[in-house]
């Protein structure tokens, strides 16, 4: 029998610090980082000891063998970075060969289980790379990985949500490789506070800190992955490994009363948010809908606004996001206030839309996410993943981490943007987020998990810009995910967390004032109002779904870092918040 999800939910109270702050899915994973930022090092090499820490306590959502995005706020020059770290489809890797393959039509996806699934992994070379882009200059990659090397190591006992995601993927584990085991303590997902030890997985940390990159692209990790993949039916060759190369992008930016937010561009899902933001905005410009400030949390005007806006931006990026070096995006477009309100249009306050189709613009899974900021006033917004669970959750010979299973996001249908083709970046779910007022750090944020990070974006920020709640409140706040992939004879469903619709009260908020701001009085009690909620956005077209338990891992988890000035004394203090949908917490010094 699975054990019931957090019977007595605790009160996590907002975190304020001075110099510097890390939030993460781990706290181990939190001490890592805070560890290199006492060492002199910034937020960018704190991020990559949190990344390899995650990697060793919560392997069922992220690690080496996966993918990773990157912002990087500079806060000399006030500007933000990105970093693509996702890896492509091997070059022999053609869509004939996956049809004859796996005997599957143009309808359908790699399955995730499949090591064609696995793609180059792109997060050991992204390691790297943000060092050398955004790095301190003062620690070298091997004190960086060195608290993860020590986890990994010397063991650590496991946390609870972890060994919940763990003992998902024990089976999986153990049918995907021979080295199923190397996982696992005596076949068996470690429990909760159970030590585990992985020192297989130091022993890649080490080659990656010895040669760098090619400690991983090259020599004996790159020979296991493509041996593995090869014995499995896959066509990934040392040549693909060694090709593999980080991609410094230019972030992607929309406007929203004042803010600006930040996202890393396709082939990353990152504009849907941004367009979603843009939609809502046209809608209260034309006046189609109140201004969200004046609604009430939660409410179902304000959900009903904040769904079909998502709807109507997905439907656009689940066709245009992919590879933007196989396919032109039209991102500027997609993201013009002339084009959003065009999409705003589609929008009836009265009914859900049916039948949404992508516009034509003009032409002219289990992931972790964390942020860092230091005492520079630098932040840097990470995240990290397999895909779904463990990925492939095949593990190469002696490297004690599994492969992702990005390349199931390719659609296997010829001319569509996202179509596999060999060296392609699939659509990749993964996104970072940063925001700015006047050209300052605001936030540094994100919400991991699959399709719905972009949704959990827009309501995150919403939480915080619109209801003035503070970071841990915003995160507190019961969230509505839509399911943007689903075929078209069928209704998308609407799943929404128990307990929406209930706390409705803007007491308790932070306005910068440095008020403790927490969340005493938010009541988010799970049997009041879930039905009439229910009931009256049936009333509307959707067809919902209520959700609960362990259930709402679909809602994600987030981590958000606020930057705020004390009014008396001008002094910078950082505000931060961790989802309790997870394990993490917020650190600060």
């Amino acid at each position: 029998m699975e054990e019931a999800f957090i019977c007595f939910p605790s009160r996590r109270s907002v975190v304020y610090s001075t110099h510097a702050m890390v939030a993460s899915s781990q706290p181990l994973a939190c001490q890592a980082g805070l560890d290199i930022l006492k060492k002199g090092g910034n937020s960018a090499d704190a991020a990559i000891a949190i990344a390899a820490a995650l990697n060793v306590t919560e392997p069922a959502s992220t690690g080496i063998g996966g993918d990773c995005f990157c912002l990087f706020y500079d806060a000399k020059n006030k500007k933000v970075n990105a970093l693509n770290g996702s890896g492509r489809s091997p070059a022999k890797l053609t869509l004939e060969y996956v049809r004859n393959t796996l005997g599957i039509n143009n309808q359908n996806n790699i399955p995730m289980n499949n090591i064609n699934a696995a793609t180059v992994p792109g997060a050991a070379a992204a390691w790297v790379d943000t060092i050398n882009y955004f790095g301190s200059g003062k620690l070298n990659l091997s004190e960086i990985l060195q608290p993860a090397i020590n986890l990994a190591e010397n063991g650590f006992p496991v946390s609870e949500i972890s060994a919940w995601m763990w003992k998902k993927g024990q089976k999986d584990l153990l049918m995907a490789s021979p080295n199923g085991g190397d996982m696992l303590i005596n076949g068996h997902a470690p429990k909760t506070g159970e030590i585990m030890l992985m020192p297989k997985l130091a022993r890649t940390f080490r080659k990656l800190a010895e040669k760098g990159r090619d400690g991983f692209y090259k020599g004996e990790i790159a020979q296991a992955i493509v041996n593995l993949v090869q014995s499995k039916g896959g066509v990934m060759s040392l040549d693909d490994l060694a090709a593999h190369t980080t991609s410094r992008v230019d972030p992607i930016s929309i406007d929203y009363k004042g803010f600006t937010i930040w996202e890393c561009p396709p082939n990353g899902q990152g504009i849907t948010a941004l367009m979603a933001l843009g939609i809502l905005g046209s809608l209260q410009e034309s006046g189609k809908i109140n201004d969200l400030s004046k609604m009430q949390h939660n409410s179902v005007e304000y959900l009903h606004a904040i769904i079909e806006s998502l709807r109507l931006a997905f439907e656009d990026t689940k066709y245009y996001v992919c590879d933007p070096e196989d396919y032109h995006i039209p991102v500027k477009e997609l993201l013009s206030k002339k084009y959003l309100a065009k999409r705003a249009q589609l929008f009836d306050s009265t009914k859900a839309t049916v039948d949404i189709e992508k516009g034509s613009p003009d032409n002219s899974s289990d992931t972790v996410y964390f942020s860092v900021v230091d005492d520079e006033g630098n932040a840097c917004s990470y995240i990290n993943s397999n895909f779904h669970g463990f990925g492939t959750a095949a593990i190469p010979e002696e490297c004690g981490f599994t492969l992702q299973s990005r390349g199931a996001s390719f659609v296997l249908k010829e001319g569509h943007p996202n179509c596999l083709k060999p060296n392609k970046r699939p659509y990749h779910t993964i996104i970072p987020s940063i925001v700015t007022k006047d050209g300052e750090l605001w936030l540094s944020f994100g919400v991991m998990g699959a399709y719905m990070q972009p949704q959990g974006h827009v309501q995150v920020f919403l939480n915080m810009v619109e209801h003035k709640f503070n970071p841990q409140v915003a995160l507190d706040a019961p969230r509505i995910m839509i399911e943007p992939f689903c075929p078209k004879d069928l209704t998308s469903v609407i799943y929404i967390e128990d307990g929406i619709g209930n706390n409705n009260n803007k007491d308790n908020v932070d306005d910068g004032d440095n008020d403790d701001g927490n969340n005493d009085n938010v009541d988010y009690d799970i049997n009041k109002n879930k039905n009439d909620i229910k009931k009256q956005l049936e009333n509307l077209g959707h067809n919902i779904v209520i959700t609960k338990e362990w259930d709402r891992a679909i809602f994600g988890r987030g981590q958000v870092i606020q930057r705020i000035i004390d009014e008396n004394t001008g002094i910078r203090v950082w505000c931060g918040g961790s989802d309790p949908r997870g394990d993490g917490q917020v650190i600060g010094w």
